[in-house]
């Protein structure tokens, strides 16, 4: 069996030699992101060097202002870097105009945030199918029958009809997981998704995503500032000062 030590050494390794590996979902080398002003440089991230394989489940993390979420939201197409090279599912996506970028964000990543941000006039099943609406080609029966899917593999079946205002905050949670696979993404973004739970409601939320990351082979990568949940991923990388020190 592969450990997760491995998988980091081969994945530095992989980019030490410069050397592209098949299995790499997501890759970054020598990332940069600096934001500057009339009168101060902020230097978010330096000399990022990062090797991601499909079907890992990795957790970014670092004190607050390490850079998580600039290394998260770079991942995402969120925000681009200032400089190196990022690849994600072989995909050089640096000249990638926006059109492009938002269409690899919309079919192979899902986003989960730590406040939920579903809209409280939309029901359940509403909120989950809002991905899809920027889909070409799919007909309204065709979203309702995916959101319904996506709401069973987190477990909500019986609550597609009730209203966020309706629901426990892990409940919340699993509406905004099943939002983001509701297209089969590739990749999943997770920013402190147990960060406003308590332990037993981040638990079942870990459990749903490593059941993701397990039976569906769904690369996930989370940022948390919670080490018990941090230790159930696969390898962790740590970031001070938007260094990697791990």
């Amino acid at each position: 069996m592969v450990t997760s030590e491995e998988i980091s050494r081969t994945a530095k390794q992989s980019i030490a030699h410069g050397s592209p590996d098949a299995s790499d979902m997501i890759r970054m080398e020598g990332v940069e992101k600096v934001y500057r002003t009339d009168r101060i440089e902020t230097v978010a991230l330096s000399n990022i060097n990062l090797a991601i394989r499909k079907g890992e489940f990795i957790s970014i993390m670092g004190p607050s202002g390490s850079g998580k979420s600039t290394l998260l939201n770079i991942i995402g197409l969120l925000d681009a870097p200032s400089g190196g090279k990022v690849t994600i599912n072989g995909k050089h996506i640096s000249s990638y105009s926006d059109r492009n970028l938002a269409r690899v964000r919309n079919e192979e990543l899902g986003f989960i945030f730590q406040t939920f941000h579903l809209i409280n006039d939309l029901s359940v099943i509403d909120n989950v199918e809002i991905p899809l609406l920027y889909r070409k080609g799919s007909s309204g029966s065709e979203r309702r029958s995916l959101a319904l899917q996506a709401l069973e593999r987190v477990g909500l079946s019986a609550r597609v009809h009730h209203f966020p205002s309706q629901l426990s905050g892990g409940q919340q949670q699993r509406v905004a997981i099943a939002r983001a696979i509701v297209g089969n993404p590739k990749i999943l973004l997770a920013d402190e998704p147990t960060g406003n739970l308590d332990s037993q409601m981040g638990d079942e939320i870990m459990d749903v995503l490593k059941s993701l990351n397990q039976t569906e082979g769904t690369t996930i990568v989370m940022v948390t500032h919670d080490p018990r949940q941090a230790d159930k991923t696969e390898r962790i990388i740590r970031l001070f000062d938007g260094r990697q020190v791990d």
